[in-house]
């Protein structure tokens, strides 16, 4: 808001508003004492007399909406807004006496929550209740029941529920039965039989209509006043403003390419390629916006729905549903420029000529030129004379003329409309606020992911204007001729873009997918065997351009495969430019001809295993071949030799232990016979010698075991802290 010299008594409601005097005494404005004779009652002035005056939309669902008026003396502003505003306005609302008056407070009309309404009553009939239980609620209530057999007046008793077969049916429902006190007793009566019931009790009758019109209230309760209540002497100027919800503002691009095909006869005056944005703003109140000052807002600024209007009776949170993007074509992502590539350097032209970065930049803000009409162009309001279709040079010179300016409000960017705009009730607008002649050159674009064999017709944009780019729709118009849709996420100034809105079904492309796995090295680190294996995974293109009179520029967006690396060498293609996941490689087709491109990526990985893991044979034609040391093959070998000093070692145990268990099963076979035959015969005596030669066998064994184990042992320890120690290139 304009600054201004007189005093500006600001109150920003956010909280009871009735309280603003007592809790902002600092900026309330001094009265001059006056007896309540002497000051006239205030006046109630509608809310016509503070129109809106200016109005910016955000990107974030809201809309900051300004008013400002003329009032005198005391004053009752009255404001109208829908039933779902409110919550908003008094969350957002500021209003500004510029005259030196006084901002007494907000009042609005309370609202309770009906089911909290509905329960008052004597009658609650906040849950949609059943006639039974309504008459459920009037236990002790004196009523007249109407039903086939006559009228049963008495006392309610209450309500019961009994199972009973009811026509064909296999399984018994529950009926409800109303029992009352008559004079004769009491009496139960089937709810099915029961016509009328008409309450005795007048006070009873009116709590369940006051009932019933509580609920027809709140369905026709839609629009809420809000009164301003100022205090003051003489006309003075007012401005009210708040934040409530809007839709979203949105924007559409027009991208008009001149002809691939220059003539000669124009020389330089070649049509530029001119962008073209549109906003769209759509008035969803029942208000006209006449002549209102209109900024767009790009920035998202935080807002959130929060429940002040309705009395809060129990504490608990109002989470608004997340909004998700809906899927969308395709975006090209920005790139970094490759070293060496030439890609942040120039640009290529269409004409040839290399624009140089600086050169861009300078005439960012020059107006373009006009374009001389061809002999075969139609001015706007002209008879059609050769042909009925327009130009690429009739769009860029007769267009609508942009009416968005470049600010920056705070630290966010903001198309402000340079003149007042009048939008009428429930209707929307299209407002040009973007015409500009930016860089470009044309380009088919190849990526394997889109899942064709032909690659997309495309534009390379640079954002030479002074305006942000706002995501959203562009329509491509190719010498006047509709091209194809594309769409562009955000671009500020100075930024690229590939923008795709056609199948180039002259070019097509075959791939041919390889991979190798090589040893590099291997080597010897703390008893283990290091291998330095590299991969290599290739991608062959092969691209064939059936268009006899024109060459293409071909982009071919190959995928980045995390953690692996383009080739060192210098005869390997470089990429243009890359992405987060993308890598961008150029080429040149010629009419009629083919090209192809190879895209090579490497991954060097490191695997460790045990000394004896490989084999011996396979490590020593890795020497042969230069990947091994002639240290690490020799300190492989020795490791061999000691693992064979050991296994030999093991096996002098296995067959010690073998013998011993062969002598053992032959003595328990000789006990056995032994205890068969007659102690006084020969073959007791020859058992028994064959017996005791066996025990001093088996002791001179079991010392050779004890020996050959503790050889085992020794060889174990040597055979381990020499591989620990191994260490070899």
């Amino acid at each position: 808001m304009p600054s201004t010299p007189r005093r500006a008594v600001i109150v920003a409601l956010v909280a009871t508003c009735g309280l603003a005097t007592s809790l902002f005494p600092a900026v309330a404005a001094p009265q001059p004492e006056t007896t309540a004779a002497a000051r006239s009652p205030a006046m109630a002035v509608r809310d016509d007399s503070l129109p809106v005056r200016r109005i910016t939309l955000y990107r974030s669902g809201v809309a900051s909406f300004e008013r400002r008026g003329t009032v005198r003396g005391d004053s009752v502003v009255q404001l109208r807004f829908d039933a779902d505003q409110i919550n908003d306005i008094l969350k957002s609302m500021v209003i500004l006496d510029f005259g030196g008056g006084q901002i007494n407070g907000v009042s609005y009309a309370s609202r309770e929550p009906l089911a909290r309404r509905l329960a008052s009553f004597g009658v609650d009939i906040s849950a949609n209740p059943s006639m039974m239980q309504i008459l459920g609620q009037l236990r002790g209530a004196r009523a007249t029941v109407a039903t086939p057999e006559g009228q049963t007046p008495g006392t309610i008793l209450g309500i019961e529920s009994r199972l009973e077969s009811l026509g064909n049916a296999h399984e018994p429902i529950a009926v409800p039965y109303l029992n009352m006190v008559t004079a004769s007793g009491m009496q139960s009566i089937s709810s099915r039989s029961i016509n009328a019931v008409v309450l005795d009790d007048k006070e009873l009758n009116e709590e369940l209509t006051k009932a019933l019109a509580a609920l027809a209230e709140h369905r026709a309760e839609k629009t809420r006043t809000v009164d301003l209540s100022l205090s003051g002497d003489g006309p003075r100027e007012v401005a009210v403003a708040y934040v409530t919800e809007m839709p979203v503002w949105k924007t559409s691009y027009r991208l008009v390419l001149p002809d691939s095909t220059p003539e000669p006869s124009r020389g330089k005056d070649q049509p530029a390629t001119i962008l073209q944005g549109w906003a769209i703003v759509e008035n969803t109140t029942d208000e006209d916006w006449t002549n209102v000052t209109l900024s767009l807002v790009s920035g998202r600024p935080v807002s959130f729905r929060m429940d002040l209007y309705e009395p809060l009776f129990v504490q608990r949170p109002l989470i608004p549903v997340p909004m998700i993007a809906g899927v969308a074509p395709r975006l090209y992502a920005g790139a970094v420029p490759m070293p060496g590539s030439g890609g942040g350097e120039s640009v290529d032209r269409d004409d040839g000529v290399m624009v140089d970065l600086n050169e861009r930049v300078a005439r960012r803000n020059a107006p373009a030129a006009k374009s001389a009409p061809r002999d075969r162009a139609v001015m706007l309001g002209r008879e059609v004379a050769e042909s009925a279709s327009f130009s690429a040079a009739d769009m860029a010179g007769y267009s609508a003329a942009a009416q968005g300016m470049a600010v920056e409000s705070g630290e966010v960017f903001q198309y402000q409309i340079d003149r007042p705009v009048t939008v009428e009730r429930r209707r929307s607008a299209m407002l040009p606020i973007l015409s500009s002649p930016i860089d470009s050159r044309r380009l088919s674009v190849y990526n394997r992911a889109d899942g064709s064999q032909h690659p997309m017709r495309g534009v390379q944009i640079t954002n030479t204007s002074d305006l942000q780019l706002l995501p959203g729709p562009l329509s491509v118009f190719d010498a006047g001729a509709y091209a194809g849709d594309a769409q562009i996420g955000h671009v500020p100034p100075g930024d690229k873009r590939l923008l795709a809105y056609a199948v180039d079904l002259d070019l097509s492309v075959t791939t041919v997918d390889s991979s190798t796995s090589v040893v590099q090295r291997i080597r010897l680190v703390k008893g283990m065997i290091e291998q330095t294996i590299k991969q290599v995974s290739t991608t062959t293109y092969e691209f064939a351009n059936k268009d006899l009179k024109r060459p293409r520029t071909l982009l071919v967006e190959h995928p980045r495969m995390s953690g692996w690396t383009l080739p060192e060498a210098t005869n390997t293609p470089r990429p243009v430019e890359k992405t987060d996941s993308l890598y961008r490689y150029e080429l040149t087709l010629q009419p009629g001809k083919q090209a192809g491109l190879a895209v090579s990526q490497e991954l060097t990985t490191h695997h460790s295993m045990g000394v004896f893991d490989l084999d011996l044979n396979w490590l020593v034609q890795q020497h042969q071949g230069g990947r091994m040391s002639k240290e690490a093959i020799d300190a492989v070998r020795e490791a061999a030799r000691r693992r064979g000093l050991l296994e030999e070692a093991n096996r002098r145990i296995a067959s010690l232990e073998n013998t011993r268990r062969e002598i053992e099963q032959d003595q328990g076979r000789l006990r056995e016979n032994i205890r068969a035959v007659e102690r006084a015969s020969q073959l007791y005596t020859r058992y028994m010698t064959k017996l005791t030669e066996q025990e001093g066998t088996l002791d001179k064994l079991l010392t050779d075991l004890d020996t050959a184990r503790s050889d085992s042992k020794r060889l174990q320890k040597d055979l381990e802290d020499f591989i620990a120690s191994l260490n070899a290139e």
